[in-house]
């Protein structure tokens, strides 16, 4: 019997494998955040009844065995911070890939438990400690090659619900692409952009160059923009005292006095390729502030960064964003360098409600070939122009697919894929074109047909008691007409006056980089009032509602032509010089030519050359057809202007000197907000008409104008030597952080105040008040207005309180003393 069995125990044996795989299943998966789609690093996955499970490797992934013990059992799924999963096994198919989403649990007040000895503290303080050896800028230089890519994916997408609309029912087609799955609400991939450069660093000297080496737009053409996509402008350290989102600065947890905005917590540790980690927690102490919540792990040893999860408190205040999150991940390059490996940024965007359509927005940024204090990179630092450079290299934009397929850092997933398809469709859809250009011509105003742009609209139709109703209509070419030169004028027709009146200029691209051109222009028009640029004119279609009531007209018309030279250094210089021939004619509540006669030439007829010197170090532009508009810098804009006027030339009749001087700054001090500041002086050196000495700008309508006096008409005050100051302080939440209510509507509070002294010479004064001038002058004394206010009301509206407070005695009329105005303004 003993030999039978030992003949049969081989096939026994063999046997006993197939057995068990029959009672027995193996389930892998992966855990992901919910909002982010990151995986969740060593997350607990066991049973509720049966004993067994295990933890996430870093990936967020598991493998866990079931068995006919376990067939009733119930998978529990638990990791700090996100609200517990359970999922019954019974519903587990059999040798199947799950993917489990964690929400994260809402921010709760915490009994914070004060003791004498607080190891989170202590830990904390070690990281801080730390900061200057694990922070990147530590190293003399770095580089690396870099792939970003950027995803719009529309959120919340009811397929049935948009097919009916008859808007987009041409488009119909696209909602096949619309991915649906068991756990995720149905969303559509529509956009996508990738770009791979090299990227390098210096720290003394500071300087940083970008070579974008292949880049995928999708629509894109714009150089600017693109070069918006690479790096350089996305570089985000979580070791730096304020981090930024979007265009707000937060406090970040291991800013150097982090201590005094948040509470930390220790929660576990564990170890990764024979490192041991240490699981570390972060929350605000009060709420509605500028901060994040999150969690990190840490290497307790040399106290660095290996994987960090931001989000911004649940009730910060932020538009249109219902879910954001801020990942980094570092690795070893070397025993014991943690560096940037991973980037990556996730924003549920949604501009109604949570149930409606949404964005949800990805970047995700990879590291690769770092290189540490390399020759490699002070060479190519060597071949900057200016201490922050972006090159477009040529032929970036036209990779074929073979070469993305084997440089992208990784592949691109399903969803991403759907985007190339969908993009594919819709750009040669000819209804989709129609309602990209309906779009861009309601936003920005113009449309392009061809080589023309049309527009803005805004000016078509405006009214003044002088003109009546005013039309208007501009014509300009673009690049597609010619790369360097811009043709472009108006038309305008007042019903009252019956005057044709208009602008044609040329402007010619001498380079874009540095910003250099030529311009050359002839205007007739009425002078609107628009003397500074967020200020609203008279010619404009809102002027009709907004224009304060008893605001008295105080027109004249201006015969210009003006030749201007302007160019840029790559440091940040600019230079310009120009000429201009003015011929004024007050033609509505301003005094005539006839007060004013002069000893040669025309009255109010001037001529003057200028000398502008202006300088932004790395301020950072876009540009839109033949014009560029400023982002700002992260240092003071200086600018210095000359001007002298010429008797005797197209009949001028006036000498004259102007000086003038402007420093301004936007400061982040968070967690306190921004802080604006302008402060200025000028100086007439000469005797010259109203026109031509320093009117402070004022402001005759209800939209408040951040660079004007809101509480005085325009030529009201006259000087000729002045100094003054700007300040706007946007606090944030402020007090309204205070109450749940006030929290929940976002509303943000500001303050500001406007000063000038100034003073008008005897012989300035004497020419100018005449008999029915409507002019002041200061005396040597301070014109002051302050005022405060209520900021992102439902999301767009503002609302500004100004008070006079000086010079004294205050007007006797109550709307001179105080106002109420009103902003409109787009932010997150």
């Amino acid at each position: 019997m003993r030999k039978v069995l030992l003949q049969f125990l081989p096939a026994l044996m063999s046997f006993i494998p197939f057995y068990a795989a029959a009672q027995t299943k193996i389930i892998q998966g992966e855990v992901l955040d919910k909002q982010s789609d990151e995986p969740i690093p060593f997350v607990s996955v066991k049973f509720t009844v049966q004993s067994g499970g295990m933890l996430t490797d870093s990936l967020g992934k598991f493998s866990i065995v079931l068995n006919s013990r376990t067939a009733a059992d119930t998978l529990l799924i638990t990791s700090v911070g996100y609200a517990p999963t359970r999922i019954p096994v019974a519903d587990i198919e059999d040798s199947s890939f799950i993917t489990i989403h964690l929400a994260v649990i809402q921010s709760k007040e915490e009994v914070v438990v004060k003791a004498k000895y607080n190891r989170a503290l202590w830990f904390w303080k070690k990281i801080i400690a730390h900061k200057p050896e694990n922070d990147r800028r530590q190293f003399g230089n770095y580089g690396y090659e870099v792939y970003n890519k950027l995803e719009l994916d529309l959120d919340n997408v009811n397929k049935e619900k948009l097919g009916r609309n008859f808007l987009l029912k041409p488009l119909s087609f696209v909602l096949g692409y619309v991915d649906s799955t068991s756990e995720k609400k149905p969303f559509l991939p529509v956009y996508l952009t990738e770009t791979l450069s090299d990227y390098y660093y210096q720290k003394d000297p500071r300087k940083t160059r970008e070579i974008i080496k292949a880049t995928i737009t999708n629509g894109i053409e714009n150089e600017s923009y693109i070069k918006q996509l690479g790096n350089t402008y996305q570089n985000v350290n979580v070791y730096d005292n304020t981090i930024p989102v979007f265009n707000r600065e937060y406090v970040g947890p291991f800013s150097d006095n982090g201590s005094n905005f948040y509470n930390f917590k220790l929660l576990d540790t564990q170890y990764l390729a024979g490192k041991r980690l240490v699981h570390f927690a972060f929350k605000p102490k009060r709420p509605g502030g500028e901060f994040f919540e999150g969690d990190c792990w840490v290497h307790d040893t040399s106290f660095s960064i290996q994987k960090i999860m931001l989000r911004p408190a649940t009730d910060a205040n932020i538009n249109f964003i219902t879910g954001l999150t801020l990942i980094q991940e570092f690795r070893l390059i070397n025993d014991s360098t943690w560096f940037l490996y991973k980037d990556k940024f996730v924003a549920d965007i949604t501009p109604i409600s949570k149930k409606r359509l949404g964005l949800k927005a990805r970047k995700t940024t990879t590291y690769k070939d770092v290189l540490i204090n390399s020759s490699l990179v002070t060479a190519a630092l060597d071949s900057n122009k200016s201490n922050e450079d972006i090159l477009l290299k040529r032929g970036a934009q036209n990779k074929p697919d073979s070469f993305w397929q084997e440089k992208r850092h990784e592949p691109l997933n399903a969803s991403e894929q759907t985007v190339y398809k969908v993009l594919d469709t819709l750009t040669n859809n000819k209804t989709y074109i129609r309602y990209q250009h309906a779009f861009n011509f309601l936003t920005t105003g113009t449309l392009d047909v061809g080589n023309v742009r049309i527009g803005p609209w805004y000016y078509w139709v405006s009214g003044n008691p002088y003109e009546g109703t005013r039309m208007r209509f501009d014509l300009a070419t673009n690049r597609g007409f010619n790369n360097k030169l811009n043709l472009r004028g108006y038309l305008a027709y007042g019903f009252a006056d019956k005057t044709f009146k208009g602008k044609a200029e040329a402007k010619y691209m001498l380079s874009r980089s540095p910003w250099s051109y030529i311009d050359v222009y002839y205007k007739k028009d009425i002078d609107n009032g628009q003397v500074v640029y967020d200020q609203l004119g008279s010619d404009n279609v809102f002027g009709f509602f907004l224009r304060k009531p008893g605001m008295e007209y105080r027109l004249q018309q201006v015969t210009e032509k003006k030749f201007e030279y302007y160019r840029e250094t790559f440091s940040g210089f600019g230079i310009g010089v120009w000429a201009n021939s003015k011929q004024y004619e007050a033609v509505l509540n301003l005094p005539g030519a006839s007060y004013f006669p002069a000893k040669t030439g025309e009255p109010f007829n001037t001529f003057e050359t200028g000398l502008r010197l202006r300088y932004a170090y790395q301020e950072h532009t876009i540009e839109d057809n033949f014009e560029r508009y400023n982002l700002g810098s992260d240092y003071p804009v200086v600018e210095l202007n000359y001007v002298h006027a010429f008797p005797g030339v197209f009949n001028s009749s006036y000498k004259y000197d102007k000086v003038t001087l402007s420093v301004s700054d936007y400061l982040n001090i968070a967690p306190y907000g921004t802080l604006y500041y302008n402060v200025f002086a000028g100086k007439v050196f000469g005797t010259a008409p109203y026109q031509m000495l320093a009117v402070l700008p004022g402001n005759s309508w209800y939209y408040y104008s951040k660079y004007s006096f809101n509480l005085i008409n325009r030529f009201e005050y006259l000087t000729d030597r002045y100094a003054g100051f700007n300040i706007e302080h946007n606090i944030g939440s402020g007090i309204f952080r205070y109450t749940k209510l006030t929290r929940k509507l976002k509303l943000r509070q500001f303050w500001e105040a406007k000063g000038i002294i100034g003073d008008l010479s005897d012989a300035n004064y004497n020419l100018n008040f005449v008999s029915g001038n409507p002019f002041k002058t200061l005396n040597n004394k301070m014109y002051l207005e302050v005022g405060t206010g209520v900021d992102n009301i439902f999301k767009f509206f503002s609302v500004d309180f100004i008070w006079r407070v000086l010079p004294r005695p205050l007007p006797t009329e109550r709307v001179d003393r105080f106002g109420v105005f009103f902003g409109f303004k787009f932010s997150l």
